[in-house]
């Protein structure tokens, strides 16, 4: 890549997260869901453990019914600190790829469909950039912020339950191996598939909300892994996790691959 192409395309990322954070429709969720699933969830489960001790064990019991080897997991803790380990090192780990996923989405459909509304994309179609260099820098601008706040939200999460926990485990606990594969491999494919599916999706709609509610749908999966680990149906392990991740990153090179294809500068302009 040439000087004057990395240029242009660091001067669109820059321009397009100066405006996304701009906007209070993107500003609010930014600050409100991180803090939710990384202060809000973690303390409450951890106060809540103390308290839920006497039925821990029943918990833990019909967990062990579906799940062996989660129960193997916790084996020599007490009641509270079962709960707390099941509660915050397995059942919340996958809610945390909510927020890399959401805010992937949230600033590709302010940087695709936003700059319909704004209307201001027709000058940036007719600048001097190559459509590789347009759709990469777009891309650029959603996935960089979305990872690094995932991976804050992930240090956020580990020292707010580990702080909170300190009365009951007596120890740190977070992370675990488990959760370094999460935070490194599977959050920055998440935001590449949250990424992905409102790249499809942008150049067919011509508003921010449209295009962030269609390319919202792949949060469900995210939905059903918390669900599926409550019933005991899965037990996320290194490996578990590290697959999953694989998964999501072939999946965001096809959501990418088929974006990229409808990408059409001469069509967006037609459009206008």
């Amino acid at each position: 890549m040439t000087g004057r192409r990395a240029r242009a395309i660091r001067a669109i990322v820059a321009k397009d997260v100066r405006v996304a954070f701009a906007s209070k429709a993107v500003l609010v969720p930014f600050i409100v869901v991180p803090v939710l699933f990384t202060v809000g969830l973690p303390l409450l489960f951890a106060l809540m453990a103390p308290a839920a001790a006497d039925q821990g064990g029943d918990l833990v019991r019909q967990l062990g019914e579906l799940s062996p080897t989660l129960l193997a997991s916790v084996e020599g803790l007490d009641d509270p600190q079962k709960v707390v380990v099941l509660g915050l090192v397995y059942l919340l780990a996958p809610l945390l790829l909510v927020v890399p996923l959401m805010f992937a989405s949230v600033l590709a459909a302010d940087s695709f469909a936003g700059e319909k509304e704004r209307k201001t994309l027709e000058a940036l179609i007719y600048s001097p950039v190559s459509d590789r260099d347009l759709l990469s820098a777009k891309m650029l601008s959603a996935w960089l912020p979305a990872v690094t706040l995932g991976l804050g939200a992930f240090a956020l999460y580990c020292l707010t339950a580990n702080i909170a926990a300190w009365p009951v485990m007596g120890r740190v606990f977070l992370p675990t191996w488990m959760w370094v594969v999460l935070a490194l491999w599977v959050m920055p494919a998440a935001a590449a598939v949250g990424l992905g599916a409102t790249v499809l999706v942008s150049a067919r709609v011509s508003t921010f909300q449209e295009a962030y509610q269609l390319g919202g749908v792949v949060v469900l999966p995210v939905v059903a892994l918390v669900v599926a680990q409550a019933v005991g149906v899965i037990y996320l392990s290194v490996w578990l996790v590290a697959g999953l991740g694989l998964v999501l990153w072939l999946a965001a090179a096809a959501l990418l691959w088929a974006g990229a294809r409808r990408f059409r500068r001469a069509e967006m302009i037609a459009r206008l």
